[in-house]
């Protein structure tokens, strides 16, 4: 007996500021992969972020129309990473579509100065049935830090970001992974 799964949908958000371009290239390898082990009847959107969002590619099956859209992220042009802004835009559009959903945040987890707060995000996305699989890049960036000698105090900000990744994920029904390579 065979037995095939129903096609997911899945909002690809990617964290495309300079405020961490050294990791660009890992972060656009793990999506260049995440879109090659998609099946055709997948559908797939990119959005990339910084200041705002942008629909790099919108829903398609055409994985090559995916790659295409990966392959226009190549500068940076600003430092800012307004994370809660463009993960919640991504999740009030995900809402309408039916069958099984998700959003896949590839990010650092830092959030510089989104419109929306950090707890009205939480609450969006607790009220959201589309769950959110985080891939955090800030592992890496800490080990550098420490590597470095960066004090305990100037970390801060990657575990607060960790956390955040981890907040949106289980809050969402969704899982965070925070590869170190």
């Amino acid at each position: 007996i065979e037995t095939s799964e129903a096609p997911m949908t899945i909002a690809m958000v990617i964290e495309f500021s300079s405020l961490y371009w050294q990791f660009l290239y890992q972060t656009l390898m793990a999506s260049y992969g995440f879109v090659q082990s998609l099946r055709p009847e997948d559908w797939v959107a990119v959005i990339a972020y910084d200041m705002r969002s942008t629909i790099l590619q919108d829903f398609t099956k055409n994985k090559a129309a995916a790659l295409g859209a990966l392959n226009m992220m190549r500068i940076p042009g600003f430092s800012e990473a307004n994370m809660f802004d463009a993960l919640t835009e991504t999740i009030a559009r995900m809402d309408n579509i039916e069958g099984k959903k998700a959003v896949l945040l590839i990010s650092s987890g830092v959030d510089t100065f989104s419109k929306i707060r950090y707890d009205k995000a939480l609450k969006l996305l607790q009220t959201s049935d589309t769950p959110v699989y985080a891939i955090g890049t800030g592992q890496a960036m800490r080990l550098i830090a420490e590597g470095r000698g960066m004090s305990p105090e100037g970390q801060v900000g990657f575990l607060q970001a960790d956390n955040q990744l981890r907040s949106f994920a289980r809050l969402s029904g969704g899982k965070a992974y925070f590869p170190r390579f």
